[in-house]
């Protein structure tokens, strides 16, 4: 394995965490709309990983990548606020199916992930730098 696939599955798995955070982002944006362009409440999301490997020859070495996005199947949270327009005959009105404090651990988990991945590319650099400093 070269040091070049270093970079290679670095980079995979700096784009596989920036979509996560992307959909992270778009879960805490919308943790409070009662309703979404469908008219239903928003459905957190979630991405699905999948390791890919780097070369045929070498199957045990993998990047990752972003195979999909899916919805959160779970119900929606039931808010009593019988003043809302959008309330239920019973007064509840059908909230995201979202616990911003999840998606708060996701994200840090998501950006450590991001930060762990740029160190690793900084390290490679430094140990290409080195190595061309030898023959000098």
């Amino acid at each position: 394995m070269s040091l070049n696939n270093v970079f290679t599955i670095a980079g995979s798995a700096l784009t596989a965490q920036s979509m996560r955070l992307n959909v992270v982002a778009s879960n805490i944006a919308n943790a409070e709309s009662a309703t979404s362009s469908t008219g239903q409440p928003y459905q957190g999301r979630h991405v699905v990983f999948s390791a890919i490997p780097v070369s045929a020859s070498q199957p045990q070495v993998a990047g990752v990548r972003v195979t999909s996005v899916v919805e959160d199947t779970s119900p929606p949270r039931l808010k009593y606020d019988p003043g809302n327009p959008l309330a239920d005959q019973r007064g509840y009105v059908n909230l995201p199916n979202v616990d911003p404090v999840e998606e708060m651990a996701d994200m840090i988990s998501a950006a450590r992930s991001y930060q762990t991945n740029v160190e690793l590319m900084n390290t490679a650099k430094n140990l290409l730098q080195k190595t061309l400093q030898l023959g000098q």
